[in-house]
């Protein structure tokens, strides 16, 4: 058995998830954005009172790596690495996307869609700015992680033979320009503690375990600080 700690910041869902290997125990998530800070420190005591667990049995801390929301990643990493620490615990990084892409991949199956279809989770990033990568059907990355603008031709050479599935909340910026009858969306799988079990389970296992003192969130582009405003003064 291994209790693992499953912690998910990287867009406005803030969600604590503990998990015996795969097996999810109890999760709790919030989709109300701007509270990531108030309440992550709750959620993970309500997962493992829910469990009738404590801290000390914590065997691995998992973490959403990336990429998304500067703030909801540092703070989320913040308290991955901080519990780690303190509890002398492996910390493991596990991508929201790839989960996300391997949560679409079972619903898929278990619909009788292609098995032969592809995955393209995705996060909104502003604008008509997806993050965005592609997997199949058993997870393995087709196509990187990368900062998609999205138009009518953004995934046009992936769609000609194959479905593709899209999901997170970036579907609402291709659904009204992607009309491809190989494109299907599942709006409701986005990034979540709950679908970290089984990719950090495997992490444990194989032993990739981060660096707790120099792990760092993947942003994927840098962050811009906007020019404060003051009125009356000259710009």
């Amino acid at each position: 058995m291994a209790l693992i700690l499953n912690i998910e910041t990287s867009t406005r869902n803030c969600s604590v998830a503990l998990s015996d290997n795969d097996r999810l125990l109890s999760i709790r998530e919030a989709d109300q954005g701007n509270e990531h800070a108030a309440r992550i420190a709750v959620f993970v005591d309500e997962v493992l009172q829910e469990a009738g667990k404590r801290c000390a049995d914590i065997d691995a801390v998992a973490v959403g790596e990336g990429p998304g929301s500067y703030t909801g990643l540092r703070i989320g990493v913040s308290m991955a690495k901080g519990l780690a620490y303190s509890l002398e615990r492996p910390l493991v990084a596990v991508s929201p996307l790839q989960a996300m892409a391997m949560a679409a991949a079972q619903r898929n199956l278990n619909q009788g869609g292609s098995k032969d279809a592809l995955f393209c989770p995705m996060t909104d990033a502003g604008r008509m700015e997806v993050y965005a990568a592609l997997y199949d059907n058993m997870g393995n990355e087709v196509r990187k992680i990368a900062a998609d603008i999205v138009n009518e031709s953004t995934y046009a050479d992936y769609l000609q033979n194959r479905q593709v599935v899209f999901c997170g909340n970036g579907c609402g910026k291709c659904r009204p320009v992607i009309s491809s009858p190989n494109a299907l969306f599942y709006e409701d799988i986005c990034p979540s503690a709950r679908y970290m079990p089984l990719l950090a389970s495997r992490a444990c296992q194989s032993g990739k375990f981060e660096d707790v003192a120099y792990f760092e969130p993947f942003y994927l582009k840098d962050f811009v600080a906007g020019k404060p405003h003051v009125k009356g003064l000259a710009s």
